[in-house]
């Protein structure tokens, strides 16, 4: 058993998994499972629900995680103390309990709605569930878990582990788009435009704003501006232009926050590929951590020229 989220593909659908082997009976993990007085020792919102087949779900989010605080759901299976099912929003939480000596297995698993959006958010959940099962395995062994500082780590290690950092290529009429999306974790829209442009106002004709380009992408004029949602401009291929970057902020009311791009490029020019490819998964890498308030330091030409071979063998 591993503690490490595992993150499938059953039925059409991607469902990530935890397992926890926990020293205290079925019964007593049932109730801090589904009693919502206890889930509010470790779940991430306020639960509010019968405990039964068909009865509505209501979740209160602390803060600001959701646009109006709170969300719905639906309890599905109630089998106690053996599995308790529930839809939140538009995913399925299931628990369940499997006897094991003294104590028991919990498998707990999150079917992932939205699709290719939802699933791009199965990085930063799986990094939350973590710490929420620490907390529950703390509440039944009656210690205190120290309050996660870092999140930026374990949201990486598991964005790196699922492959959803990684960018793809189609193939057009007319060449080539490369594209990459990155869920942002519900940072709002105009903060992240202003991590992109850095504080400046970029103009259709004038330059990109460097956080938005790099060295491997030669970039040209700005083609389209609208703030705080798109900056498009030219990259350049000996000093001609060869194509577009796009960036794209995308706001979602039920799955957050994510940012598009796309590079266009000519069939003429398919040998820079994992060139480009590499470039932009660094590029947003970093920019990723720079939305965390991580501002890391000189760009890292040897983990670039490592993923330039591993696009270029993933296109051979």
């Amino acid at each position: 058993m591993t503690k490490d989220a595992t993150l499938r593909t059953i039925g059409g659908e991607p469902v990530l998994r935890f397992e926890r082997r926990l020293a205290h009976p079925p019964a007593k993990v049932w109730r801090a499972v589904t009693d919502p007085a206890e889930l509010a020792h470790w779940f991430p919102a306020r639960v509010e629900a019968e405990l039964r087949p068909g009865a509505p779900m209501r979740f209160v989010f602390p803060g600001e995680q959701a646009t109006d605080g709170t969300s719905d759901g639906e309890v599905l299976e109630v089998d106690p103390p053996r599995v308790f099912m529930f839809r939140w929003n538009i995913d399925v939480l299931r628990f369940e309990l499997i006897p094991d000596g003294d104590g028991c297995l919990l498998v707990f698993t999150q079917t992932i709605g939205g699709g290719r959006v939802g699933l791009l958010g199965a990085g930063r959940t799986a990094a939350g569930w973590d710490t929420c099962l620490a907390e529950l395995a703390g509440r039944l062994d009656g210690t205190a878990v120290p309050a996660r500082t870092d999140w930026l780590g374990p949201m990486e290690y598991y964005i790196d582990r699922f492959g959803l950092a990684e960018g793809t290529v189609r193939d057009g009429e007319g060449g080539y788009e490369l594209s990459f999306a990155r869920d942002l974790v519900w940072k709002p829209a105009g903060e992240v435009w202003r991590l992109l442009t850095g504080d400046t106002a970029p103009s259709i004709g004038g330059e990109p704003p460097a956080p938005a380009a790099n060295g491997y992408v030669p970039a040209g004029d700005v083609t389209a501006v609208d703030a705080p949602r798109l900056l498009e401009y030219r990259w350049l291929q000996d000093g001609t232009p060869a194509g577009t970057v796009r960036w794209e902020i995308v706001s979602d009311p039920r799955l957050g926050v994510r940012v598009e791009l796309t590079q266009t490029l000519p069939r003429e020019l398919a040998h820079l590929r994992p060139a480009a490819l590499a470039a932009w998964h660094v590029h947003l890498e970093r920019f990723f951590a720079v939305t965390h308030g991580e501002h890391r330091g000189p760009w890292p030409k040897a983990r670039t020229e490592r993923l330039v071979e591993e696009y270029a063998a993933r296109l051979a």
